[in-house]
């Protein structure tokens, strides 16, 4: 196990690179390497992220590289990856129960899943009688929001930590995911640690007690921009992408804290990540660090049965991680520090077969 504090160091890092935007290059020249098509199928959560990526991988470093990923959700993303009908899986959750169990009885082996960045999962909120101000929530508050218990945006709960705010006399919505979510997963960890009332369980997909739904990350944030009076969690970038606002929330240790990437790397700091790089943080002790958030992992094989696709691939991953920095802290994720780098290209050397 190794501690995952250099997270936080690997964020300043990164904040002393040059940002890049949407079509500037991120690569001195095109690079020669094997062509291939690559699909891979998950969560999006880190959508925008893998798409920016993709993207600027084939126009400033192999333009005969061409990656398809489709944004379906983790959970039918692993169920393509143990289907064999895509190139790599992508996860917010880890691979685990039964269909660890089929992956293991499919292909003799164990998955290999290895973290491409992190990231805050905030409340996102429509109130256009607060706009421009900040919005606080406790724990209290946001878990009887998440239960049904809190049901007006005048709630006591909600007023006694926002006394400057005049809040209205409407109904909260709460907008959650539909489909099997990495993104879910996250945040109902959370939420089955922090909110005693809580009894819908952990997963991918949940029976919510409250609110509507709305397929993938994209969808909630649709849902929240069109409905005023609307609450509900989406990854950071697609705040920050849509321009939401979303809410302070009360950590651990009674700090009320926004979802930046500097409080997101906080949820990691000084935390052991075990050796298939399955960590899980469901309620960060760490005073500044925003109370919800996670990592996200892509899923590749134990064997290739084409050597120069799995070498593109390799590539595209190592560039991702290493030369892509720049767009994951531009975008509001965490990159990966570089001893958790060094350990997934062991993990690439000693377990992935090819050819």
């Amino acid at each position: 196990m190794a501690p995952l504090a250099a997270l936080a160091l690997g964020l300043a890092a990164c904040g002393q690179q040059t940002t890049t935007t949407p079509g500037t290059d991120t690569s001195p020249a095109a690079q020669q390497g094997p062509s291939a098509n690559i699909s891979g199928a998950g969560a999006t959560f880190p959508a925008p992220l893998y798409q920016r990526w993709f993207t600027e991988y084939n126009r400033n470093v192999n333009p005969g590289v061409q990656v398809s990923y489709q944004s379906v959700g983790s959970g039918a993303g692993l169920e393509q990856y143990i289907n064999g009908t895509v190139d790599f899986g992508a996860s917010d959750a880890p691979i685990q129960g039964d269909r660890l169990e089929s992956f293991r009885q499919k292909y003799n082996a164990e998955p290999i899943q290895v973290p491409m960045a992190g990231g805050a999962v905030p409340f996102a909120y429509n109130l256009p009688e607060i706009e421009g101000q900040e919005l606080r929530l406790s724990r209290q508050a946001y878990c009887g929001i998440v239960t049904g218990q809190v049901t007006q945006w005048n709630d006591p709960l909600i007023a006694q930590a926002n006394p400057n705010l005049n809040l209205p006399n409407r109904a909260i919505t709460f907008a959650h995911r539909s489909d099997g979510s990495g993104t879910t997963f996250i945040f109902v960890n959370h939420i089955d640690t922090a909110c005693p009332n809580w009894q819908a369980g952990v997963g991918t997909s949940v029976n919510w007690p409250t609110g509507v739904g709305a397929q993938g990350n994209e969808g909630v944030a649709a849902q929240i921009q069109q409905n005023e009076g609307t609450i509900g969690y989406i990854e950071a970038a697609y705040a920050k992408l849509n321009n939401i606002p979303t809410a302070l929330l009360e950590n651990a240790s009674g700090q009320y804290v926004g979802a930046t990437p500097e409080s997101a790397s906080a949820i990691f700091q000084d935390v052991e990540i075990p050796e298939d790089f399955a960590l899980l943080v469901p309620d960060p002790k760490n005073p500044e660090a925003f109370p919800i958030g996670g990592l996200t992992w892509i899923l590749v094989y134990p064997t290739y049965q084409d050597a120069n696709k799995w070498q593109a691939m390799r590539n595209v991953f190592e560039w991702a991680l290493t030369d892509g920095r720049s767009i994951t802290e531009e975008l509001g994720y965490i990159p990966m520090p570089d001893n958790i780098i060094q350990r997934i290209r062991q993990v690439f050397d000693e377990r992935v077969k090819a050819g």
